[in-house]
């Protein structure tokens, strides 16, 4: 059962798309579905990779 919601349904492909570059990116390989036997570390570095991306996509808004 998963406890994190997507806020804008419409956005939820976007929002894998993104987790799946993510991903790639950090040279995690992610499945559709479920990646329970991925470490801690390995899931965090997808998320730490995210929120770079976030982060750097707001800091060129703000240019």
């Amino acid at each position: 059962m998963s406890y994190n919601k997507v806020l804008v349904p419409e956005a939820k492909e976007a929002l894998n798309q993104f987790k799946m570059e993510a991903a790639r990116e950090v040279g995690v390989t992610l499945k559709d579905g479920y990646n329970g036997d991925l470490t801690s570390r390995q899931n965090g570095s997808v998320g730490g990779q995210m929120v770079k991306k976030m982060i750097q996509t707001y800091e060129q808004s703000m240019k």
